[in-house]
């Protein structure tokens, strides 16, 4: 491949150097912040060899070029275009400037939770390999594996303790990457998260049983009576306790010598931060935080049908627009507080249903080129990773979508009648079932089944009497 040539077309398509602001890559995409995307020639795009698909998202225009391709593109692109290698940073940045404020919190969502989500897959994963061996009725009908094999008893405690962690000391991950996000220090971050879930403190799990006990511990502070509570699970405390400690670390920066820095930043703003955060913060979001959790519960065990034909059907579009990052911290909230989401199960669903629809245009497509994206997206989306399959293959035809969708909503009808939960946020996509509570693994896969077969037998009709693949 010729990849100068390729990005010369890329750059003829975007409408030209003029409008290429600012430049950078990940793994399979290049990332640009343009002056205006509506003069981007998107069947143009589309029609360039190297070029998967293409979406905009957050500001950004995203080109999905492929790994190992991708980053000798930007190369080239960047070379012609004449405007030097940016950082991620840089291109996010030059992006925020076309955001409205609903855009730029959900982004800031995003760009708290998505850098500590490998670490709650991880350990989604990892309950799931503790599920199969530790639940009874899987292989025996009454026994786990751990109970015919006792030797395996050890290894599954090891498993768990692994696995929990993550969500154990989740503040503390969510303080680091939020610190981060706001401008502060990291570290700073960490210590606030970890604080909160510190042993000492009565365990947020138990704190209903000890209100009805009469039990709860607290501190008297010069006659102010404050609740002695963590909040492991909990979400909201520690995002504000963060903006909070990050803005007061950067005013004590600004005012306090370099020389004694070390001394008194961080010492005063974790010692502020903490004693609000107890005070006030805390117990406010708590509350938010579980009103959020009880009102999302109430409505599915009231109306568990409706509420999953809506989710189900409207998360592939919550993707397009960026939104879906904000139901990743309700899920969190969710494991946090009841130990289950019923969220999570209708968002694997979805990316599958958005797979096999581009399975769909793969099988019934003559274009090479199109053929091949279809297959290479299809995996990804039952990998969990969907854009490539609803930017590149999906959107652009419009009716494996809109097939995808309402498959999707069928699939959450009926996985949410059924109850079905999820121990933690795993793969969003085949493998999550892995994920699923065992006792619900039929109903998963019933819902597997109709996402699976619906989308591609739907699509490849519907491509097939169209003849426009």
């Amino acid at each position: 491949m010729n990849h100068r040539k390729q990005a010369e077309q890329i750059l003829e398509a975007i409408g030209g150097k003029e409008n290429l602001s600012a430049a950078t890559h990940c793994v399979t995409r290049l990332r640009l912040a343009l002056h205006d995307e509506g003069i981007v020639d998107q069947e143009k795009l589309n029609n360039i060899d190297a070029v998967k698909g293409a979406f905009s998202t957050n500001g950004q225009f995203q080109i999905v070029v492929g790994q190992g391709t991708v980053d000798k593109v930007y190369k080239e692109l960047v070379d012609l275009a004449g405007v030097g290698e940016s950082s991620k940073e840089e291109v996010k940045e030059a992006s925020k400037q076309k955001m409205n404020p609903l855009q730029r919190a959900i982004k800031t969502l995003a760009d708290i939770f998505i850098p500590i989500l490998p670490a709650i897959v991880t350990a989604g994963l990892l309950l799931g390999i503790n599920n199969i061996l530790t639940a009874t009725g899987i292989f025996w009908d009454d026994q786990s594996i751990i109970d015919v094999y006792p030797q395996w008893s050890g290894i599954a405690n090891m498993i768990i303790i692994i696995a929990n962690t993550a969500f154990v000391f989740l503040p503390g991950l969510i303080g680091w990457s939020a610190v981060k996000k706001f401008g502060g220090s990291p570290i700073l971050g960490i210590v606030i998260g970890l604080v909160l879930v510190h042993p000492d403190l009565l365990n947020a799990w138990s704190y209903g049983e000890a209100v009805k006990e009469g039990s709860v511990p607290t501190w008297d502070l010069f006659g102010m009576t404050v609740e002695k509570i963590g909040y492991q699970g909990q979400v909201l405390p520690v995002l504000v306790a963060s903006y909070l400690l990050t803005k007061i670390e950067l005013f004590l920066r600004k005012r306090i010598p370099d020389s004694i820095q070390l001394l008194f930043v961080g010492p005063i703003a974790l010692l502020l931060t903490g004693f609000l955060t107890f005070i006030i913060i805390g117990p406010v979001t708590f509350a938010i935080g579980n009103w959020i959790t009880d009102g999302l519960v109430a409505t599915f065990d009231m109306f568990a049908w409706l509420g999953g034909l809506i989710y189900g059907g409207l998360y592939g579009v919550l993707v397009i627009t960026g939104m879906h990052h904000t139901f990743l911290a309700v899920d969190i909230q969710l494991v946090g507080s009841t130990g289950t989401t019923f969220l999570w199960p209708m968002l694997a669903l979805s990316n599958i249903a958005q797979g096999s629809a581009a399975f769909a245009i793969w099988a019934a497509s003559k274009d090479d080129k199109l053929k091949g994206l279809g297959l290479s997206s299809g995996i990804s989306a039952w990998l969990g990773i969907t854009e490539p399959a609803l930017f590149g293959v999906n959107l652009r035809f419009k009716y494996p979508f809109i097939i995808a969708i309402s498959s999707s909503a069928i699939a959450g009808l009926y996985i949410s009648a059924q109850g079905v939960l999820a121990n933690s946020i795993g793969v969003g996509g085949v493998p999550g079932i892995f994920s699923i509570v065992t006792d619900y693994w039929l109903d998963f896969i019933i819902g597997m089944a109709i996402v699976i077969i619906l989308p591609s037998v739907g699509t490849y009709l519907y491509a097939k009497r169209k003849k426009d693949v």
